[in-house]
């Protein structure tokens, strides 16, 4: 940058006073003076960033995202169930179950790396509330015991007794009908 030809002036608030000049003002003068000071050189220093951080944007062609995103072909898009069962809990289980053959099925976790859950894990997901989750896997785990006598809990049946995801969307689908039995 060159310097400038003529000399620039001080602001008039950068010229040094004496207390001949100006005889010493109230605290709250002051207090406003140095405050419409700094209101100032805020006002300069915010326009000066804005002025050094501008940014011109080169032109670019615009980017196809069908180019860049890529989809796994197998995935397919979420529709819930149509007829819900009326009562909270039976809802609940068929919304699970629902959510297992759209996620998928696991074992050994809760949910895995893929998005994939237990049986636990897709109640949970799905459940409104604490007491509609415990209700939901009471039913659960009645029909569990009813299918596979050997389980003592949900997760020891969906780790070690169920053969696949259709039997633990099927389980889900009994626990959903004896729930709406029940009127739960």
């Amino acid at each position: 940058m060159h310097a400038p030809s003529t000399a620039v002036p001080a602001p008039e608030w950068a010229a040094e006073t004496t207390e001949a000049e100006h005889p010493p003002a109230s605290l709250d003068e002051r207090l406003t003076a140095v405050s419409d000071r700094m209101d100032e050189r805020l006002n300069l220093a915010g326009l000066a960033v804005a002025v050094n951080t501008a940014l011109r944007v080169p032109d670019v062609e615009p980017v196809d995202l069908a180019d860049v995103v890529r989809v796994p072909t197998a995935v397919q898009p979420y529709r819930p169930p149509v007829d819900l069962y009326p009562t909270p809990v039976a809802a609940l289980l068929q919304r699970a179950q629902a959510r297992l053959e759209r996620d998928g099925w696991c074992q050994g976790a809760t949910v895995d790396e893929d998005g994939a859950r237990c049986l636990y894990g897709a109640l949970r997901a799905e459940a409104a509330s604490t007491a509609e989750l415990h209700d939901a896997l009471a039913v659960l785990l009645e029909a569990i015991r009813r299918h596979c006598p050997g389980a003592d809990t949900i997760p020891d049946a969906n780790d070690h007794h169920l053969p696949g995801a259709a039997a633990a969307a099927g389980l889900l689908e009994e626990a959903a009908r004896l729930a709406d039995a029940r009127g739960l």
